[in-house]
């Protein structure tokens, strides 16, 4: 993911990226937050209602890269302790095994 995920800027995408992958047979899914520059609360909420989605279908939703941002504001919303999170793509890959 890239740029911001804000009202009306990203948190569209994000919904519509995860109901692609879930749409298309994905049941794990990893989102790569390295290049993300902003999060504000409407994509907090756009992460938790993915997550849910993809709990839903028995899958599992985990972020990896994230910049100190927006771990900075995961954690002070304690969304943190939803979400697995990981440093890398390759650590993360590896969990969902």
């Amino acid at each position: 993911m890239q740029g911001k995920v804000t009202l009306g800027t990203g948190d569209v995408e994000l919904r519509n990226a995860v109901q692609q992958a879930l749409n298309g047979g994905a049941n794990n899914i990893l989102l790569n937050l390295g290049g993300v520059s902003v999060i504000d609360s409407s994509g907090i909420g756009e992460f938790v209602a993915s997550y849910t989605s993809v709990a839903n279908r028995g899958g599992k939703l985990m972020l990896v890269s994230l910049p100190p941002k927006v771990n900075d504001i995961l954690a002070i919303t304690q969304m943190i302790t939803v979400f697995d999170v990981y440093d890398s793509e390759t650590e993360a890959v590896a969990a969902f095994k």
